[in-house]
């Protein structure tokens, strides 16, 4: 539920749907995602200046700490796949976010594909944390 009248971080909840099934993160610590835009600018000769900003996917990241090896097979799978000759199909992506209201804003993401960006550094007595981007092709709510 969310705390007064803005959003905080537990208020979103994320389910990643692989090229090959679900794949359950443990311990998700961070998300962010941005919207990937071209810019065309139009300098006309009268001095009026005029602008858009054209849709191109978005792009994102989650952050870890190591739970479970879930991260590590998720890629190791999708290269392995790769490297055997087999087609990666992109993934899907949904956030569920709890509204102020007490709806729920629910978004997907598709044509994702994943990079493990950071498996991590181990260290004595501290969690691993990793980062997995990704970037989908376009972002709805449904």
């Amino acid at each position: 539920m969310p705390y007064n009248t803005f959003t905080v971080g537990n208020d979103c909840q994320l389910v990643v749907m692989g090229p090959f099934g679900r794949v359950d993160l443990a311990h998700v610590t961070g998300f962010e995602v941005s919207q990937v835009t071209q810019s065309v600018r139009v300098d006309r000769l009268d001095g009026v200046q005029l602008g858009a900003e054209l849709p191109r996917g978005w792009q994102g990241s989650f952050l870890l700490d190591r739970g479970t090896s879930a991260a590590d097979d998720f890629m190791a799978q999708i290269e392995q796949a790769y490297l055997s000759g087999q087609a990666i199909p992109p993934g899907t992506l949904y956030q569920y976010v709890n509204e102020t209201d007490g709806s729920t804003s629910t978004y997907q993401f598709d044509g994702v594909v994943f990079k493990l960006s950071s498996a991590g550094v181990y260290r004595g007595d501290m969690p691993v944390a990793q980062k997995l981007d990704f970037f989908a092709s376009t972002r709805r709510r449904v």
